[in-house]
């Protein structure tokens, strides 16, 4: 099983799941997450949890390793998503599976909003269309792809005041559901 990690929380969660004989690995491009992630593990006494510094679209694991690949809204951080799926693709073993949740849009963010720091950390300026987001799935080899879940995110007005006119405003809400949380799942 494999995890991307924040500070370990969703990889000891994924623990639980894979059990005392199974392993996770968390995986993250910034040493301090690995740093405090691995403290985590010191603290709680976990044996078959580990976490690796990488980068998700370039994983330094083995082809063939995993036979879960989990992932909440880290897909919206990398420019290449396709080359992530590429990389999930290869890291999971034949039948394995994954199960991400990530923000998609069904329409176009106001550029203004797209080039705010708190909406790229809030996984909504990297986001690119739901079909183009299923597509890279599909275009990967993957089966199976089943939208678990799927919810609108709205923009809060104090947020969007500070970056667009009420006249903007306006228009922006005018399409509500743009901005969705999706959970997918698909099998390689």
């Amino acid at each position: 099983m494999i995890w991307a990690a924040e500070a370990g929380n969703d990889c000891f969660v994924a623990r639980a799941e894979a059990g005392e004989t199974g392993r996770v690995i968390g995986v993250d491009f910034t040493p301090e997450m690995i740093e405090k992630a691995n403290e985590n593990v010191k603290k709680l006494g976990f044996t078959n949890v580990e976490f690796v510094k990488g980068d998700i679209d370039n994983m330094p694991l083995d082809s063939d390793l995993a036979d879960v690949i989990v992932s909440n809204c880290v897909l919206n951080l990398v420019p290449n998503k396709q080359a992530v799926f590429k990389e999930i693709h290869r890291v999971l073993k034949p039948n394995g599976h994954f199960s991400i949740s990530d923000i998609v849009l069904s329409g176009q963010l106001p550029e203004k909003i797209r080039s705010v720091a708190s909406m790229y950390a809030g996984c909504v300026s990297g986001a690119v269309e739901k079909d183009i987001y299923l597509k890279y799935i599909q275009e990967t080899g993957f089966k199976n792809i089943t939208i678990q879940k799927e919810k609108n995110i709205v923009i809060p007005n104090e947020e969007l005041q500070n970056h667009l006119s009420a006249d903007e405003i306006a228009i922006y809400k005018k399409d509500l559901d743009i901005i969705k949380s999706i959970t997918v799942y698909a099998e390689k």
